[in-house]
This record gives C-alpha cells, sequence and structure tokens, in this order.
C-alpha cells in the first residue's frame, strides 16, 4: 500500500510540474503564439496628460502581417494635426519608420531618435515597433500581481539592434499568456510602465480597449481609447508604401 501512495505521489508531482517549471523563454513563446489578425483598422482616441493639462488627439491606426512574418503599420492623425508615422517591421533587424511632419516633409526617424517622445505623447518611437520575440533574452523572475491579474514576471533584454531600454519586464496573465503590463527600464532605473485594460475577446483576438503608458516620475501618462475596430479585412498594400505619406 505505501508503495502504491508513493507512486501516486510521484505521478502527481510529475503532471503538476510543468505548470511551475515553465521557463521565461516558455512563458514568452506562449504569449507570441495567441491568435492575431491578419489586418487591423482602428480609429483611437489619445489623451496626453501633462500637470493640469490634457491634449487630446484622435488617430487611425492600419496593420497589415505578411507571409514573411513582418508587418507593416500606417499611424494618421485626424485631428488636431495631420501627422502620419509608416512603420516596416523587419524580423532579426531594427524596423524601418518615416515621420509626415503637418508642413508635409517627410524624415526618416534615426536609430538615435527611438528614445524620443511621439507627438508629445508619453510613447517613444521604439514602442510603435514591433517585438520579434528572438531578438530578446528572457529569464523568469516570478509571480505577481498587474492591473489585479495573476502574472508571470518575465525580464527581457535586447540582444538585437539598437537598444532604447536596458531591460523590460512582461507581466502576462497566468490564465492565458497575455501581457497585461510592462515595465521599462532606462539608464538603470525603472523609467516608465504601460498597463492593459478591458481587455476583450474580437473575432478570436484579445484587445484591450484601454492602453495607459505612464512616467514613473510623475511627469504625467498617455491614455489610448479604442473607439472603432475591424479586423481581417482587405487592407491595399499601397496604404503602407512611403508614398501613402503625402
Amino acid at each position: 500500500m505505501k508503495g502504491r501512495i508513493f507512486v501516486s505521489c510521484m505521478m502527481i508531482f510529475l503532471f503538476c510540474q510543468p505548470l511551475y517549471a515553465l521557463t521565461g523563454r516558455e512563458i514568452m513563446e506562449k504569449s507570441d503564439a495567441l491568435p492575431e489578425p491578419d489586418t487591423a483598422l482602428s480609429k483611437i482616441l489619445m489623451r496626453i496628460h501633462k500637470g493640469d493639462a490634457v491634449e487630446e488627439k484622435e488617430l487611425v491606426l492600419q496593420m497589415k502581417r505578411y507571409a514573411d512574418d513582418e508587418d507593416k503599420a500606417m499611424i494618421a492623425f485626424i485631428r488636431p494635426t495631420q501627422i502620419k508615422l509608416l512603420t516596416h517591421s523587419h524580423k532579426a533587424a531594427d524596423d524601418d519608420q518615416w515621420l509626415r511632419l503637418s508642413s508635409g516633409k517627410i524624415k526618416r526617424i534615426a536609430s538615435s531618435s527611438r528614445g524620443k517622445p511621439f507627438v508629445n505623447s508619453h510613447f517613444y518611437y521604439e514602442d510603435l515597433t514591433s517585438v520579434d520575440i528572438d531578438d530578446y533574452d528572457y529569464q523568469l523572475l516570478g509571480e505577481g500581481k498587474a492591473v489585479g491579474e495573476d502574472c508571470y514576471q518575465v525580464q527581457a533584454i535586447k540582444k538585437v539592434g539598437e537598444k532604447v531600454y536596458d531591460k523590460v519586464v512582461f507581466y502576462p496573465r497566468k490564465s492565458d499568456f497575455f501581457v497585461v503590463r510592462i515595465d521599462f527600464y532606462k539608464d538603470g532605473e525603472f523609467h516608465k510602465f504601460l498597463e492593459n485594460y478591458e481587455v476583450k475577446t474580437i473575432d478570436g483576438i484579445l484587445t484591450p480597449y484601454k492602453v495607459k503608458m505612464e512616467l514613473v516620475d510623475g511627469n504625467g501618462y498617455t491614455e489610448l481609447e479604442l473607439k472603432e475596430l475591424k479586423y481581417n479585412e482587405a487592407i491595399d498594400d499601397a496604404k503602407f508604401n512611403k508614398e501613402a505619406l503625402r
């Protein structure tokens, strides 16, 4: 009888072990494997909070994924400015970004400028580029709470391309591996954090309807609120050419 009990306990241990033995890389692989759309078309309200002032901007975001595991995105502001940002994402290389100013002038965003604020917000150009899972080394730090959810804490240090942040810490939910918070470290210090709220399943895709990027020094935050959304509708490739910036 004692032998059977011992064997039963060993079986329980073996079957439960994978739940506790996931590495940081394995957790992020599960997060990376969550369903994503082939295309997305959305209208977003941006609110920039600095002190007592709140600046509102409205933008349209179009995104399209390609068979070579790369994607392209166009951000076009519809008020109060006519600024546009085009991003071409690349696997195992820095993304390309071009900015159209309100004056109509088009300039390429240099790698050295990726750490600068985008349209006076708390998002940097780096935050608007893609995240390739293979560009980072991962370490599981433990578990914790984020936006009221039980999460893993996974540290990521970029090993490919230009580095704006010393490291980032992802908080994937334990329930489904969707990332609900990201901590950003810069110049050796905790710099800012992003949180995803009101996460809904739209056409099988987990989608946050509110996003907040906040500086830890108290110098404000930027909110993004999703107003309209369409997934997997045809979008012409011409929408993502540099000519579309004009």
